[in-house]
């Protein structure tokens, strides 16, 4: 593959169209292009306001049925990551438009007040983020993760976090304060420590050593840390569960966990393309790996079987997490929440 044909810095190479649009665009006579049809162009911020800021998922796969998500799409670009597809509901692609689309909510604090202020309200876990990671670029400069969690500290709230950036260290502060009434969980999601790899997976997110940095950092202050090998990618780096384990271990984790890649909906043709461009020597045995774990499909909409896949290479897979958890990581489990904290006493009138 000519190097000229990667977009560098970017996951998806392709924008493929809106499944729920009439009209597509299609390149015809490519020989009289002077230049690429897509650029890489820069990222865009849009502002989202929203009602309700808490999500509740009616899943059984999710052991966290109340989420929020400061942002929709992300930057980090990961080629698996599977709330691309909704992205389009937005009228935009899951593919370039996801990492340079980006859709931020700036009520996201005042949302949540007002949602915690309501009579009937009762506390119980959020996740933060259910679906892109909250942690992302543009949380540097929007800076809303930090303020919900200044509210979840205000309102002694739980909460828990699933991040691969280590912006997260800026708010190790609020972290620990709301560790002293057991109120936090984090998950640091882990991929690979293999870089190159990590170059074209997730081409905008911290390598490996940095977030192993993150869990040592956090498992310092006696905060429950979870280590997510996420997803597991047979063919590319299946072969890193033990190492990955061993390292997170090393590094002071309490728990660890996994899910097998599945390519729902535009996914699915977003990586074969992508894969085909990074790995064409062994793209198709990746895509074949794949399909073994989900009955010969890549994609997979079965609750209980969707994220742990199911046939001899998804049990191969278990049998090597399992065995890599037992042998490496010595104290399991986190440290489980404290509902009893939560209290309403109208902060919206200090903090707005």
């Amino acid at each position: 593959m000519m190097e000229s044909e990667f977009f560098k810095g970017r996951g998806a190479q392709q924008n493929p169209d809106n499944r729920f649009f009439k009209n597509k665009y299609e390149t015809s006579f490519i020989e009289g292009l002077d230049e690429p049809f897509i650029e890489n162009s820069s990222t865009e911020f849009i502002k989202e306001f929203s009602k309700k800021i808490i999500s509740e998922s009616k899943s059984p796969d999710i052991p966290l049925m109340y989420s929020i998500n400061p942002y929709q799409g992300c930057e980090h670009g990961c080629i698996y990551c599977y709330a691309r597809n909704a992205h389009e509901f937005w009228g935009f692609s899951a593919g370039l438009d996801f990492e340079r689309k980006i859709m931020y909510k700036p009520d996201a604090a005042k949302t949540l007040i007002q949602q915690f202020e309501h009579k009937n309200y009762e506390p119980h876990p959020i996740l933060l983020s259910g679906n892109t990671d909250c942690y992302q670029p543009a949380e540097r400069k929007f800076k809303i993760t930090r303020s919900l969690l200044e509210i979840f500290l205000k309102y002694k709230h739980p909460v828990s976090i699933i991040t691969k950036n280590n912006l997260i260290l800026r708010d190790l502060d609020i972290l620990e304060e709301l560790n002293k009434l057991d109120l936090i969980h984090v998950n640091i999601s882990l991929t690979t420590l293999n870089e190159d790899l990590r170059l074209k997976l997730e081409p905008r997110t911290v390598t490996g050593k940095g977030r192993l940095k993150v869990i040592e950092a956090v498992a310092k202050r006696n905060i429950p840390v979870r280590v997510m090998v996420a997803p597991i990618i047979p063919g590319l780096n299946s072969d890193e569960i033990p190492k990955i384990i061993k390292a997170s271990a090393d590094a002071g984790v309490n728990d660890a966990s996994f899910t097998i890649v599945r390519l729902n909906g535009a996914i699915s043709g977003i990586f074969k393309d992508w894969i085909g461009k990074a790995y064409p020597d062994k793209a198709e045995k990746v895509i074949h790996l794949i399909e073994a774990c989900h009955q010969g499909k890549l994609n997979d909409s079965r609750f209980g079987k969707r994220i742990s896949g199911d046939g001899k290479e998804a049990e191969a897979i278990h049998q090597l997490f399992k065995l890599s958890v037992n042998k490496y990581i010595k104290t399991k489990g986190m440290r489980p929440y404290k509902l009893n904290h939560f209290t309403k006493s109208n902060h919206q009138f200090s903090l707005f």
